[in-house]
């Protein structure tokens, strides 16, 4: 009876990868992919020719750099995989082989990547990275702007990205080559704010040692971009407006105007007409900085953004650090899109950070995410009933609540600055110290 003819050990590489690892994309040291395991090829409904750059087939998320770094330095990361004549949305490890000192290529472990099967519908722009289709004809709509020198007011709660809009407004316009500055109308007192805006001679008060030409001066030529100006007082609000119609600016403490030629971009979370109608914003001003208003919908209004977006706030981070994160647990997943997001994208990318420095191993788990995401279970909620895009006190106090009084990180958990929440609660009449 003769004997059954033993496999040759290349033939048994691909079947014990298999069995071993699974789904194996095989690199040589040219770069080129050598072949792929049957578990791979299942899970991608097509193969890869043998021969093909890597380049080609893999896209991380990050670029040349990142897929420098996998093969480098091994880092896992997301990535677009080409197979089958169609692009998977794949997470990537790399693990290097070497005989002695030579090496041979690598062994490309791969794993699909849930949170973002849906990324070909996604975009980038200018810094603000969606899949939602309402933000994206935002874009749109910023793009036929940027053409234009109207006025613009863009409209979000804190943490939406409305600086990242001005910056892309200025840089697709014929101002792009021009000087960008930008000013928090809420962080300054209102006499350092007028000087901030307009200048100082010298003399003008006392520690004004030199003269001083202010923002709209240095954004001369370019734009600039006003931050919460609901939070402007009336008196500034009528220098502001005269500014406006002469396009000129008398520096405080000075006689003679100096003409600006300035596109005014302005953001604020409140809606100006409810100011105008309480008698806290001038209605001409407003007429005059709402040419275009632009609406920037908050984080909970697009929660097919939440988990991809946490992701790619961890990849950038594991970029930096030891830690490897794969996926996100049931329970994590559940509190993180439950979650009201008061702060936003700015809010994600802070709790991100620190669940990245406070958890272990691949998998982000519920005891991973900030105090607030238990204790929310406990006390009163930031409800979306009450995310009005103006600060109401249902709001402030839940806030106020969560943090267990702690005015910081109440405004933390806003969005908004310490300065905006002490404001907010001095009009209620509540000027405590916390």
């Amino acid at each position: 009876m003769p004997h059954s003819r033993t496999p040759s050990p290349s033939r048994l590489v691909l079947p014990a990868l298999d069995a071993l690892a699974g789904p194996v994309l095989l690199v040589d040291g040219a770069r080129q992919v050598a072949s792929l395991t049957p578990a791979l090829e299942a899970q991608l409904g097509g193969t890869v020719r043998a021969g093909t750059p890597l380049a080609e087939v893999l896209a991380p998320h990050g670029g040349a750099e990142r897929l420098e770094s996998l093969l480098t330095e091994g880092r896992e990361t997301s990535a677009r995989l080409r197979a089958g004549g169609r692009q998977h949305a794949v997470r990537v490890r790399a693990v290097a082989l070497v005989e002695g000192k030579k090496a041979l290529g690598w062994a490309l472990l791969v794993s699909p990547d849930a949170t973002r099967e849906t990324d070909g519908d996604a975009e980038l722009f200018h810094g603000v990275w969606t899949r939602d289709v309402e933000l994206q004809r935002i874009f749109r709509i910023v793009e036929k702007v940027a053409r234009t020198e109207s006025s613009v007011l863009v409209r979000g709660e804190s943490g939406t990205g409305k600086e990242l809009i001005a910056h892309a407004l200025h840089t697709l316009s014929s101002r792009g080559k021009g000087p960008f500055r930008a000013i928090n109308c809420a962080a300054l007192p209102p006499t350092l704010l007028e000087t901030e805006l307009f200048g100082h001679v010298r003399g003008a008060f006392t520690g004004a040692v030199r003269d001083s030409p202010g923002h709209f001066r240095l954004a001369n030529r370019g734009s600039l971009f006003l931050d919460e100006v609901a939070e402007m007082p009336l008196d500034l609000q009528a220098k502001m407006l005269r500014v406006l119609e002469t396009r000129t600016v008398i520096p405080v403490g000075g006689r003679e105007p100096v003409p600006v030629d300035v596109r005014i971009i302005a953001a604020t979370h409140r809606a100006l007409r409810r100011e105008v109608e309480a008698g806290r914003f001038r209605a001409d001003l407003m007429y005059r900085l709402r040419v275009v208003p632009i609406f920037l919908p908050s984080l909970r209004e697009r929660p097919g953004d939440i988990l991809p977006l946490a992701m790619r706030f961890l990849d950038d981070l594991q970029q930096r650090g030891p830690r490897r994160v794969e996926r996100f647990s049931p329970g994590a997943r559940r509190l993180l899109e439950g979650h009201t997001w008061p702060g936003n994208v700015r809010e994600l990318r802070n709790v991100m950070e620190y669940t990245y420095v406070i958890g272990e191993g691949p998998v982000v788990r519920e005891g991973d995410l900030p105090p607030e995401f238990s204790e929310a279970r406990h006390a009163a909620p930031v409800t979306s009933a009450s995310m009005d895009a103006s600060l109401d006190p249902e709001r402030m106090r839940a806030a106020l609540a969560q943090a267990g009084g702690n005015r910081s990180e109440a405004a933390r958990l806003l969005g908004i600055s310490r300065v905006t929440l002490w404001r907010r609660l001095r009009d209620l009449g509540d000027t405590g110290n916390g």
